[in-house]
Order: structure tokens, then sequence, then C-alpha cells
């Protein structure tokens, strides 16, 4: 049989991503829109796209719908036609919890058919939920180099944060000679960032050897470091995990840092106009006579009669006069009436705020979310989608109000800092 030099590609979406609470209440974690334009997953995509690769296959499972309208044929990032092209894979799932994906590898071996229909010297294996530019080229030519069985993209990071990631120590021909899945006492700040580079045989072989094994990090990889088939790929870009709420709100300022050393436009990163609030036909971005703009991005269909700074808007959000939106992300079609203060925010589509209400009052940062104090802890509120907030209501800080809420389910016009607010008026 013949094998193919370009790389076959698997793009796992299926997480629930659940730290980022509400945000993924509706939608799994790669769909969640992200500066302005896109949703989380573009760029990995992009990045397979841009780095010539043409055969995608995204394995869904957690409330994929409004992904799967995302990606569409996949023509935003060139991936249809007779020699190229991006499938969607169903979550092979029952009736039971159990049924469900255990693990990166399980996903994998799941879809193991489509592996074997797409013939490839290599397989590589992404997480469609982080924020970075990388050329797989690079990273595969260093797999052929080494004539690897794996290749996994590492990455310096602070010893503070190695406990989030698996770790490797590797000798000095990158060879991954130790590993240790997310180690609470660290001896290495060599951190896996879920990017993974298999000798096709290889990957089928681990896959049906051992069926207990159902996560890379925790089980294929111990066993191939063990018989010193791994290695380690160097990454020094810019990459950001973006699952919790602190993160992604910090990527998304990231935006308008300068230093920050992101650039979706220069990145090329595509996304699919058509389904995103119809982004096409949206009308430029207006401004106002009293209008106050500074460091923040605008996309088009917003219109701005208030101030912004230090912000990302998404299409087609409304600033009314007096208004001020600072160090928020807002999601397309958000209204923010006059005389408004949003401060240090995350607002889902289609919230309305109210006139004179404040979002994100006082200085208390560090009040925890009563409910969800491991999500909620370093100021930022929470706005679900559609929820209205009404008029001279103010809310604290690490607050969440659930999708939904309408003006009915406000008893009171102060929610302190931490609270949680659902659409039937009950307060956490």
């Amino acid at each position: 049989m013949n094998i193919r030099s370009d790389a076959l590609v698997l793009l796992l979406a299926g997480g629930v991503g659940s730290r980022l609470n509400i945000l993924v209440q509706n939608r799994t974690k790669p769909a969640v829109p992200f500066g302005g334009i896109y949703r989380i997953i573009d760029f990995s995509l992009s990045n397979v796209a841009n780095s010539g690769l043409k055969k995608v296959g995204v394995l869904t499972q957690y409330k994929p719908l409004s992904l799967m309208s995302h990606l569409g044929s996949g023509e935003a990032w060139d991936l249809n036609g007779r020699l190229r092209g991006l499938k969607i894979l169903p979550p092979r799932t029952g009736a039971k919890d159990s049924d469900w994906y255990q693990g990166t590898a399980d996903a994998v071996r799941r879809n193991i058919d489509f592996i074997r229909a797409n013939p490839s010297d290599e397989v590589l294996i992404l997480s469609g939920d982080h924020i970075y530019h990388m050329d797989f080229t690079s990273m595969l030519a260093f797999h052929r180099a080494k004539n690897a069985d794996v290749t996994v993209a590492m990455m310096v990071v602070p010893l503070s944060e190695i406990h989030q990631f698996g770790a490797a120590i590797v000798d000095d021909e990158k060879r991954i000679v130790e590993w240790e899945e997310k180690p609470q006492v660290p001896r290495t700040n060599l951190a896996s960032m879920g990017i993974y580079v298999f000798d096709r045989r290889y990957l089928l072989d681990a896959l049906e050897r051992d069926r207990a094994s159902v996560d890379f990090g925790m089980h294929v990889l111990p066993h191939a470091i063990a018989h010193n088939d791994a290695y380690a790929y160097p990454f020094t870009g810019y990459w950001r995990d973006v699952g919790t709420i602190q993160a992604y709100w910090q990527a998304n300022m990231d935006l308008l840092d300068p230093n920050a050393e992101i650039s979706p436009q220069d990145w090329k990163i595509h996304t699919n106009i058509e389904a995103e609030g119809r982004l096409a036909d949206r009308p430029p971005a207006r401004f106002g006579a009293r209008s106050h703009l500074r460091r923040s991005l605008i996309a088009a269909g917003c219109v701005i009669n208030g101030s912004v700074t230090n912000s990302v808007l998404a299409p087609g959000v409304i600033v009314e006069e007096g208004a001020v939106v600072h160090n928020s992300i807002l999601f397309a079609d958000c209204v923010v009436k006059k005389d408004t203060v949003v401060d240090l925010t995350i607002c889902d589509k289609n919230v309305i705020i109210g006139e004179k209400a404040v979002v994100g009052l006082g200085e208390n940062h560090q009040a925890k979310n009563h409910q969800y104090p491991e999500h909620l802890y370093s100021g930022i509120t929470l706005v679900g989608k559609r929820a209205v907030i009404p008029a001279g209501v103010s809310i604290g800080r690490n607050c969440i109000i659930h999708p939904d809420s309408d003006e009915s389910a406000y008893s009171s016009l102060n929610l302190e800092d931490g609270v949680t607010l659902h659409p039937d008026g009950e307060i956490c």
C-alpha cells in the first residue's frame, strides 16, 4: 500500500471545558468566541491550513451543534475540494455516561477507521482549544529527522504552572527520558502543549495493543518513553491554554498589548464569516461625536456613542451615550444602555444592560464566587447569553448572571460580590 507523505490531522474538539462556566453552557469549548470575530478552534485550524496540510478529522462530542455550524464544509480554511477535506467525526456514544470518550487516546481509538481510510506517514493530533501560532511542517521535519515513533510539542512554562500540564525531562538529543502527568512537585519546567505527531503504524499498534489506555499523556506516552521512542519538539512562540476564565480573559487582553506577540492578522487566522452572526453582512463600525475609544478592538457593525477602553467588542455591540465599557469582553449584539458602567466583565451574545446599571462594582476583586470559587476569583463577572440586566442594578465582582435571566429574576437592585443569579431568581 502506498502511504502519502502528507500527515493526517485529528483535531480533538469535544471537550466540555467546564472551567469556562456559563460560556460553555450551550457550546463546546473550541466554539467559544474569541477576539471579537474568531472562535477558539480557528487558531488550530488555521495553523493546519497554513502548514499546507489537507486532510482533517474533527472529533466532536460535547454540545457540538454550534461548532459544526461554524466549521461547515471547511471552505473558510480552504479545506474542501477534491484533494483536501475537513470531516466532522460525530460522537460515538450510547445512552450512558460511560459511553462517552474516556480520554484523548480513547477518542482517537473510537475513530480508528478514519485513520485507516486516510493513509499517511504520520498522524498529527491537536487540541482545538488553544490560542497559538505554529508551523507544523517544522515539527513534522523534526519528527522525521529523529525517526521518532511519537513527537510531543513542548515549551518552557513557569514552575508554578507546570502542575497543569504533562511534563518531560529530555536528554541532549531531545529524547524524552522521563514523563510526569500534572506533577505536584515539579522537577522540570518543560510542558506538553497537547500536540503530538505519531508514526501512523505505531499509533495504530498502540491503540490496539492496550485498550485500557485511554489517555495519551497518562498511558500511551509513558510506554513510548520506556522504549526510547518519544521526542520533545521545542516551541518558543505564543501559546495559551484558554481553559479558565482568567486565561481566556488574559488572552483577549493580550490582543490589545503590542508586546504580547499575538497577532491573528499576521498569523493569517481565518474564520467562517458567514456563520459568525453574519459578519460578512455587517456595516462598518460607527463612532458618535461624543464617543471615546482607547486600546480596544471594535468589530464591524458596532455603534459606539460612549467610552470603550481596553476592551474587545464583537460584531453588532451597541454602547450608548454616557456608557463606559472598561477591561471587558462583549460578544456579538450586546447592548449597553445610556450611563451604564461595565467593568472587568465578559458578556455572552445578545446581553442587554439597562440604563445606569453597574456591572463589576467595587474594588474587592478577591471575593471569590460562592458557587464556583475555582472559576471566578480575580474580579471578572460573567453575564450569560440573552441575559437582561434591569436599569439601575448594581452587580459586584466575581458574579455570574445565568443565560436568559431577565428583569423578573431580580428581587434587589444590588447583587453583592461572588453571587450567582439564576433565571428563576434563585441566588447562590
